[in-house]
């Protein structure tokens, strides 16, 4: 165990050394083919190898020593490959916002004077990411400089960041863009002290140059992993061998140096904010639930359509804020609001906000590095209108186009599913709108058996049901009732449109694919200030935000999406956004959430009876065509 950071320091540098040593070790064994080539060769000359007897000795000695020449200047070859591949790889880093000091001078102050405080060397600079979580990152590596000339935080004022960005050995300072704006600053300072703290150790050239090492093994695996072609493809598969032979004798070490470091940082840490850092380590859980909520039901449905919420960080504090009001563990949370906000360390906290939740949309969905035509921002105010309807009719279009690709119901084949009674969802031709549908008849008036009863309920749905033999212009209309009358008629017809709805959305991500492969990549984005390293910028998204839909889920999704366009164009409904659940649909002003148990009811089951009773008590027509897009 560590007693103190002075002793975690030196445990971290005995494992360092650890490191290093496999590291000279790898070297050794390279080199012993070439030095007993040497020995060979020297002996030969000096005549003290091979030389004794000439007839008898020399050809041995002399093929002796060709072969082990020529066995060491390949062994020496490869080496010089290993240790090339090794040094010009580039490490990957994480694709963070740069922040430069002159656009948030009191965050550089509150860092620097925490590291005073720790007695520890400052961060050499400052970066945002769209994550829940602070840490240090050493980009200290040539091709980790801005690109183009640029300095890393793109202003006038770092116009020099350039020129001693090599020379510079303090880590950058990478802290979660979620913290800036739901943290107070008083949390935040108490929430970085172990991460300033950690700066101490790496500061160590011991432990400095096995980092360096372990992460140049790290990249080298990955350039390896990209080496095509008949000679490329056998050079990279040799070096991708032999680093990950290496990764695997330096993990133990390199795995107790990093555990060995964070317990020194910790310790250190101990004499700052004690205090208040385990009520900000309560915010953390909290922030990790509400910025996964808003990711996953808010921004992804955005994300799908070719829309990026540009607010993301400032959306998170309403998430934050509201999941505190229903959670009854967060109870108090929120009087904190009243604190200043730690975004307030930067002068403009809308740009650096648009330019973290550019890059959030671009590693969890895959997006553009820069807005397009097909790629816009979207503010929180438009997001109902130009989000959650448009997502609504897109979704509803897709399901009718599904319902035209169906083969027709054949006559006689259109009985509702055994056991199920179809609502009355059609109001009495001669009753308008504005007036009541006549009360039934009487009890004693009825006549027939429940079986009678049946079949007039399923009459009641309409003409549609069973298609007529020349079908007229309506019955391909974008209406509810021609969904529910399929899935209740046809048994097949939920499997045969959740099918092509799947197949359908797997063309159209194909076709996204191609065009993000075709984009040129941007000069200005957000991440033009960084680079990511071999091997972290391919593949995007590097972090998929949900598993596949399975077919059922997707046909509920759809059909949901039916009821309300229908609902918003019949019933007078509204689109909604709720920060946690994301699209709502609003009646009267009130949230609905009871819609999804008479949906799955009727995609699973045939069974549209809890939905014809759930349109009835809202209002909504469904033999009205609803708008598409």
């Amino acid at each position: 165990m560590v007693a103190g950071p002075e002793a975690g320091a030196e445990a971290a540098r005995a494992r360092a050394l650890a490191v290093l040593r496999i590291r000279g070790a790898a070297l050794g064994v390279a080199l012993v083919p070439a030095a007993v080539a040497v020995v060979l060769l020297v002996g030969g000359l000096t005549g003290r190898i091979g030389r004794a007897d000439p007839v008898t000795s020399s050809g041995g000695w002399d093929t002796a020593r060709w072969v082990v020449t020529g066995l060491a200047l390949v062994v020496l070859l490869l080496a010089a490959l290993v240790t090339a591949v090794v040094v010009r790889a580039r490490p990957a880093l994480s694709p963070s916002v740069p922040i430069a000091e002159a656009s948030a001078p009191d965050l550089y102050r509150l860092v620097r004077d925490l590291a005073d405080r720790l007695e520890v060397p400052a961060p050499s600079a400052i970066a945002l990411t769209p994550d829940c979580d602070s840490w240090l990152e050493d980009r200290t590596h040539r091709a980790h400089g801005p690109p183009h000339g640029k300095a890393a935080g793109g202003g006038a004022a770092n116009a020099g960041a350039r020129v001693g960005a090599r020379a510079a050995q303090a880590p950058v300072l990478v802290i979660g863009s979620p913290f800036m704006w739901w943290m107070r600053v008083a949390e935040l300072r108490a929430l970085l002290a172990p991460v300033v703290a950690g700066t101490g150790p790496s500061a160590n050239p011991d432990i400095a140059a096995a980092r360096r090492f372990v992460r140049g093994l790290d990249a080298a695996v990955a350039v390896s992993a990209r080496g095509k072609g008949p000679l490329r493809a056998p050079a990279a598969a040799f070096v991708g061998w032999v680093a990950r032979l290496l990764l695997r004798a330096c993990r133990e070490h390199a795995t107790e140096m990093e555990r060995c470091v964070a317990a020194a940082a910790s310790e250190r840490a101990q004499s700052v904010d004690y205090g208040l850092r385990i009520v900000a380590q309560e915010q953390v859980g909290l922030a990790y639930a509400g910025w996964d909520r808003l990711l996953t039901r808010v921004a992804l449905p955005a994300w799908r359509m070719g829309r990026w919420p540009s607010r993301l960080d400032a959306g998170v504090v309403s998430a934050l804020t509201e999941l505190s009001r229903r959670d009854r563990l967060a109870e108090g949370f929120t009087s904190r609001l009243g604190e200043r906000p730690a975004c307030d360390l930067l002068e403009e906290p809308g740009a650096v906000d648009r330019a973290a939740s550019l890059l959030a949309a671009r590693l969890f969905h895959g997006g553009p590095a820069e807005p397009g035509p097909d790629w816009s921002p979207v503010g929180w105010q438009q997001y109902p209108e130009e989000v959650v309807d448009r997502k609504w009719r897109l979704e509803a279009a897709r399901l009718h186009r599904a319902l035209d690709a169906l083969p027709p119901v054949a006559a006689g084949g259109s009985q509702p599913r055994a056991g199920r009674r179809v609502p009355r969802l059609l109001p009495e031709p001669s009753a308008p709108r504005d007036q009541p549908v006549p009360a039934e008849a009487p009890p004693e008036a009825e006549t027939g058996t429940e079986a009678g009863a049946d079949t007039e309920m399923v009459t009641a749905m309409g003409s549609a049901a069973v298609p007529p033999a020349d079908p007229g212009p309506e019955s391909s209309a974008p209406t509810l009732i021609r969904v529910i009358e399929r899935l209740v008629a046809d048994e097949r017809a939920g499997d045969l449109v959740a099918a092509r709805l799947g197949a359908e959305l797997a063309r159209e991500e194909r076709a996204e694919a191609a065009r993000q492969a075709a984009r040129e990549p941007a000069g200005d984005g957000p991440d033009a200030g960084v680079t990511w390293g071999d091997g972290l910028a391919d593949g995007l998204p590097l972090f998929p935000m949900q598993p596949p839909r399975t077919g059922r889920e997707l046909l509920a999704d759809h059909v949901t999406a039916m009821v309300c366009c229908a609902a918003v164009d019949t019933a007078g409904a509204a689109p909604g956004l709720d920060w946690l659940d994301g699209p709502i649909l609003l009646v009267d002003g009130a949230r609905r959430s009871d819609l999804a148990h008479p949906v799955l009811r009727l995609v699973d089951d045939g069974d549209a009876g809890p939905l014809g009773e759930w349109l009835g008590e809202v209002g909504v027509r469904p033999e009205k065509p609803v708008r598409l897009v």
